[in-house]
């Protein structure tokens, strides 16, 4: 765990017009044709792309491993991570050429979490020390931050639209739309690796403490009515 120190805040200069009209040209393309088209919108010096490696996420790591192999993938490392996501990690860093980078929070917070076992408490706050915090803290320095979400993920993910503005960094969803099926059918055809505790029933999977086996996201938090970590809200 680490802090990262704050560097100079960068702030999208993006009119409504401009980012409606992303919308409008991004929406007729494929996949890998909105991953293409943003380094010709926006310098890769500019792109924030995260990766959770969890169940499925070989699928968008695999399209930008294809199209830009210098876009750092930046990991959220809570200190709760179950063991097979760390492996899973590195089997895609390797498999793909991936630039990964490791992120996390103040030690002497996450450690406060660690004694005072917040999750159990207080998930929303575990999560705000653990991951929203060392995020918070690097994406000032990016214009555009990349995220796997899909609309049929959960309710607030289905009211996404492909880009739009998250405070002060565009958010960009070039998997947004791609129905399960079509993932599911990608990942048969190119044999993309599961996340080892899927063949375990865990369809989402976040920190150890706080996921269990379940459909879609009803593994996490489970009995908690939460269904985001924060990092997307």
């Amino acid at each position: 765990m680490f802090e990262t120190p704050l560097a100079h805040k960068v702030i999208p200069d993006l009119s409504e017009a401009e980012i409606k009209a992303l919308n409008k040209k991004y929406k007729a393309l494929t996949a890998t044709e909105r991953i293409a088209a943003l380094y010709s919108d926006f310098d890769v010096s500019e792109v924030m792309l995260t990766s959770s490696f969890a169940a499925t996420s070989a699928f968008l790591l695999k399209l930008f491993s294809e199209v830009n192999q210098e876009q750092t993938v930046f990991f959220i490392d809570t200190g709760y991570h179950f063991e097979e996501t760390l492996r899973y990690k590195k089997e895609l860093t390797k498999r793909y050429g991936l630039n990964v980078k490791s992120i996390g929070a103040i030690k002497e917070e996450h450690e406060f979490t660690t004694k005072d076992e917040t999750w159990k408490k207080n998930p929303d706050f575990c999560c705000s020390i653990n991951k929203v915090r060392p995020l918070d803290i690097i994406k000032n320095q990016y214009k555009v931050w990349v995220s796997g979400l899909m609309e049929w993920q959960s309710d607030h993910r289905s009211t996404l639209d492909i880009f739009e503005m998250r405070g002060e960094i565009l958010k960009f969803y070039p998997l947004l739309d791609i129905t399960k099926e079509a993932r599911d059918a990608y990942i048969k055809e190119y044999d993309l690796p599961f996340h080892p505790l899927v063949a375990k029933g865990y369809n989402s999977i976040g920190c150890s403490h706080c996921t269990v086996p379940g459909e879609d996201r009803s593994g996490r938090w489970n009995n908690n009515p939460k269904t985001e970590c924060g990092l997307h809200l």
